[in-house]
């Protein structure tokens, strides 16, 4: 027998490590009356992983502008907050919420939080005030922490009863006042149990009023093993172990599930986490070769240009200490992947804020080969494929909608019982997406709202602007549809190209037409330098695009 031929597979290594006795042992339980496989090995809470945490007190922490935080003032920072928050008055089950730039007030303020049982509320930093008026009445909570740049407009939102703690600016209350001197010492006698609540995260709301989320420790630590899971998987594939120092830039908002979810593994892995006031390529090349960061996480736009100005500037050694480049929130173009690789083994993270971020990834070797996928649910969850209109379940290589089963699935929505029955059915949860699963590889094709019907026929946006991303000088590109008398809607698109590079309109529908489908091309077609209009996570205002183009 070769060598090759004893190596053991992916599917045997996790189930090594899943099973009986294994590091990241799974285990039937039943949640809230549903039955899933839960990791059983490791904390259950995220009291527990904050006292568990062995880092050094003298190893760096957060990073920002030139500040640092070690290990040993973050648990001073936790255990101060957690006597102040207790001394404001704030009992187990109570919300914080928390408005800010990625400041590296963020950790401490969260785990404060959850080592007191409290629940913390994100509140999108760049929302108007009649977003932060609804998130605030909705969630009720009882202390609000802002930056500068929104305590005043929070302050107009909050009820008068309800302090509100003013981060880096001015404020009736500053954060350093009600924080006051760091000193470390014992937690809050309670004790927060693996399902109680956690966080409440509004959804990005590009279309309508944003629900929120509530998820739970499990859902947070099920994320932690998830990615644990799949490093240790990797380096028993591969004999490449983890660098034992981590250090991640972390682009993607802490608001967001993601940065949450990043922010949660980073503290619990004991890496450096930088941030940055607003992304910028050039400072991000910066910080990632002062700090020999070995990960960046964020939406695919922030990996395409952190590549694009370091390819331009003859900057790439800044990146030579990367090992990974995370990407998400935002499907990821083929093209992308293909750049990325040379510089860093990129990773897709699929999920959304009610999978607690990823439920499916996509590695390595995998990810070259199959640069069109999400990857393979994590092994504590299950994929559906559901005809949307008659809710059968589909067979291998069929478009329908994907539903997900897990751990890391939230238990519904904050007061809103009819929105919460119509997503999750009997613990199941309806994404939204269209996707198809070939021998276990998930491939997401679109959203189901985004899908154009041109004539009877389905065109998939995500596919149309993968294909559009491929021709030369295009930098960006979004397909939307439009209103058209006989064929019920057409294919509009609106692609950004680098200046003096103006694609060949021909070219972009001859790309189209020959790699999909002549009706998948785009009639009306709009070519701009400016950048495409983004939510705060990076996904496309796709609305907006549409009212423009319409309105000519």
């Amino acid at each position: 027998m070769s060598i090759d031929e004893a190596a053991p597979s992916r599917a045997d290594v996790i189930a090594e490590l899943t099973g009986p006795g294994g590091a990241f042992e799974l285990a039937p339980v039943d949640v809230r009356g549903i039955p899933l496989r839960v990791h059983v090995t490791g904390p259950q809470t995220l009291r527990e992983a904050h006292e568990t945490l062995a880092v050094g007190d003298d190893r760096s922490f957060t990073v920002y502008a030139g500040e640092r935080v070690t290990f040993g003032q973050h648990r001073a920072r936790v255990a101060t907050l957690a006597r102040r928050f207790a001394e404001a008055g704030l009992r187990p089950g109570d919300r914080i919420a928390v408005c800010l730039r990625n400041y590296p007030e963020w950790p401490a303020l969260c785990w404060a939080a959850w080592v007191s049982g409290l629940v913390v509320v994100p509140l999108n930093a760049w929302w108007q005030a009649a977003e932060l008026a609804h998130a605030v009445a909705d969630a009720g909570p009882r202390l609000v922490v802002a930056d500068g740049e929104r305590s005043a407009v929070l302050r107009e939102v909050t009820p008068g009863d309800v302090p509100v703690v003013t981060v880096r600016g001015p404020g009736t209350t500053t954060f350093e006042a009600f924080l006051g001197d760091p000193v470390d010492g014992p937690l809050p006698e309670h004790r927060p149990s693996p399902d109680d609540d956690a966080f409440i995260l509004y959804t990005s709301g590009t279309t309508g009023r944003p629900k929120g989320a509530v998820g739970s420790h499990r859902n947070l630590l099920t994320d932690v093993a998830n990615r644990r899971l799949g490093v240790a998987v990797a380096q028993r594939l591969t004999g490449v172990a983890p660098p034992e120092r981590p250090g991640t830039l972390l682009a993607f908002p802490i608001f967001h599930v993601a940065g949450l979810c990043a922010m949660v593994n980073a503290t619990l892995a004991g890496s450096v986490l930088a941030t940055l006031y607003r992304w910028d390529a050039r400072e991000a090349l910066r910080v990632i070769a002062a700090e020999g960061l070995t990960t960046v996480a964020g939406v695919p736009t922030i990996a395409s240009d952190l590549l694009r100005v370091a390819e331009s500037t003859g900057s790439r050694e800044a990146l030579a200490t990367l090992v990974g480049i995370g990407m998400g929130g935002a499907p990821i173009p083929p093209e992308l992947v293909r750049r990325a690789a040379p510089v860093a083994p990129p990773s897709n993270g699929y999920g959304l804020t009610e999978t607690t971020a990823g439920i499916a990834f996509n590695t390595g070797a995998d990810y070259l080969a199959a640069p069109d996928a999400v990857g393979r649910a994590v092994p504590s969850a299950d994929v559906r494929v559901v005809d949307p209109s008659s809710g059968a379940d589909l067979g291998d290589g069929q478009v329908g909608e994907l539903w997900f089963r897990g751990p890391n699935v939230v238990r519904g929505y904050w007061n809103a019982p009819e929105a919460t029955a119509a997503a999750f059915v009997d613990g199941w949860f309806r994404t939204g997406d269209l996707g198809r699963v070939d021998d276990g590889v998930i491939r997401v094709v679109d959203r189901l709202k985004d899908v154009v019907i041109r004539g009877g026929e389905n065109v998939y946006c995500a596919a149309v602007e993968a294909e559009l991303l491929e021709v030369a000088g295009v930098l960006d590109a979004a397909v939307v549809g439009i209103p058209h008398p006989s064929y019920g809607e057409e294919v509009a698109a609106v692609v950004v190209h680098a200046p003096g590079h103006v694609p060949d309109e021909a070219a972009l529908r001859d790309r189209v037409a020959s790699r999909i489908a002549a009706f998948a091309a785009p009639t009306t077609i709009r070519t701009t330098t400016d950048p495409l209009p983004r939510n705060a996570v990076g996904k496309v205002l796709k609305r907006d695009l549409r009212e423009s183009i319409t309105r000519g």
